[in-house]
Order: C-alpha cells, then sequence, then structure tokens
C-alpha cells in the first residue's frame, strides 16, 4: 500500500493533486509548524496581465510558531468576494467556466474561521471535480507521537503501508535507510508537468488547479497524472 502525507495548500498545484492521485491512502498533514511563505494560504492563477497570487490572510502575527490547524483566517476584509471576483474575470472566457464556477461560489460565500477548514473543503471539492476518490485523513486526528522521521513511519504503519510517496523536498530529510529497517521504501515524486489549453497566450506550469479545471474540464485528471 502507498500513503502520502502532505501539508495542506489554497488551491493546491496539480503536482498536490498528483501525489493523491498515486496513493491509496493520504494524509493532511495538520498538526506541524505553520510555515508564513508557503502555499498554505495562497497560490497563482494566470491573467491576461501575467501570473496573480490568490492570498488568504491569517492572523499569525506575534504568535509563536502555531500549527497549521490552529490557524485563524482574517476576515477584517473581504477578500473572499475579491478571490471569486479574480477567477470569475480571469477564467470567465475559459471553455469549462460554467461547469465550476459553482464550486468556488458554495466555498467562498461561507465566512471561514481557520484556513484549514477552507484549505480541506477545496482539496475535497477539487478531489470530486476530478473524479479522484481516495481515503484522505488528518494527521491531527490519528493520535500518533513521534517526532519527525519517526512519527511519519508511525503513520505509515498506522495504515499498514510499505511505500512512501514523498515529494521532492523529501530529499533535503528524509533517511531512507530508517524507513527501509521498518519495512518501507520511500518513492519521491517526479512530477514531469503537463501543457495543456490555457488562456492568455504561451503556457505557464505550476499554477493553481484551477487553471486546468477552468480550461480542461473533464480532461484535467487524464492530463494531470500523465508523465
Amino acid at each position: 500500500m502507498r500513503i502520502g502525507i502532505l501539508q495542506p495548500g489554497y488551491l493546491p498545484w496539480l503536482g498536490f493533486f498528483e501525489q493523491v492521485y498515486k496513493s491509496d491512502v493520504f494524509v493532511i498533514y495538520d498538526d506541524v509548524q505553520y510555515d508564513k511563505h508557503g502555499w498554505r494560504n495562497r497560490n497563482r492563477i494566470k491573467t491576461a496581465n501575467g501570473i496573480q497570487w490568490m492570498t488568504v490572510p491569517v492572523l499569525v502575527k506575534g504568535k509563536q510558531h502555531p500549527l497549521i490547524k490552529d490557524v485563524r483566517i482574517d476576515n477584517s476584509s473581504n477578500w473572499r468576494k475579491k478571490h471569486l471576483a479574480s477567477i470569475t474575470a480571469n477564467y470567465s472566457k475559459a471553455l469549462y467556466f460554467d461547469d465550476y464556477i459553482g464550486l468556488f461560489q458554495r466555498c467562498l460565500e461561507r465566512e471561514w474561521e481557520f484556513l484549514l477548514d477552507l484549505d480541506m473543503e477545496f482539496i475535497s471539492q477539487f478531489c470530486e471535480a476530478l473524479g479522484l476518490k481516495r481515503n484522505i485523513f488528518c494527521s491531527s486526528d490519528l493520535g500518533i507521537s513521534g517526532d519527525k522521521v519517526d512519527r511519519l513511519i508511525n503513520i505509515c504503519n498506522h495504515f499498514g503501508a510499505d511505500v512512501f510517496y514523498e515529494g521532492q523536498a523529501g530529499k533535503n530529510y528524509i533517511d531512507e535507510d530508517i524507513f527501509l529497517q521498518r519495512g518501507i521504501s520511500v518513492e519521491y515524486q517526479d512530477y514531469q508537468h503537463p501543457v495543456y489549453s490555457q488562456l492568455y497566450g504561451d503556457f505557464v506550469p505550476y499554477l493553481s488547479i484551477v487553471d486546468l479545471l477552468f480550461n480542461e474540464g473533464p480532461n484535467s485528471l487524464s492530463i494531470l497524472k500523465q508523465q
């Protein structure tokens, strides 16, 4: 059994969902330290004027190393209205705009308190839109302890996984021998980004899944998993 363990993201990129696709069980690593300059609360879309960041404002100033699951959203500004307006303005001419804009309207009409809940709702909705059915768990719900690598191994053992499907960044800290000693092999993602139909000129990779869905619709999963 192959398991993926990855931190959540806002409107994640294609590679995130490729990891979900290749995993029999997928764990959202939500009770580790929040990284202020990561992808938990932001991602990118394509516009006629180039790349645009979509960032969810969060309340972390003055807080000492909060966990991802504890990060609250700053709702003092109407960021949800701005995000929906940006998506509408930049993808209204996309072939499958009408098929998916309702997904964003539903998710962004709610005033979310916690960033994790927002991220998880979008991840769930995107998986459904892609036709991607996987068992997805949050690490905070598992009650599994351990430090760093030991905890990853304990999560693998909890689900009976013998393959840990890890992102490229894992090469910087994963000691594969420790996993092998526990009967688990480590497989690193080597995602070759596909090229698909896009609006606004030359193809731009590494955008949010938003871009793929609006432009390719029901073809999105087959495009996403091509290597």
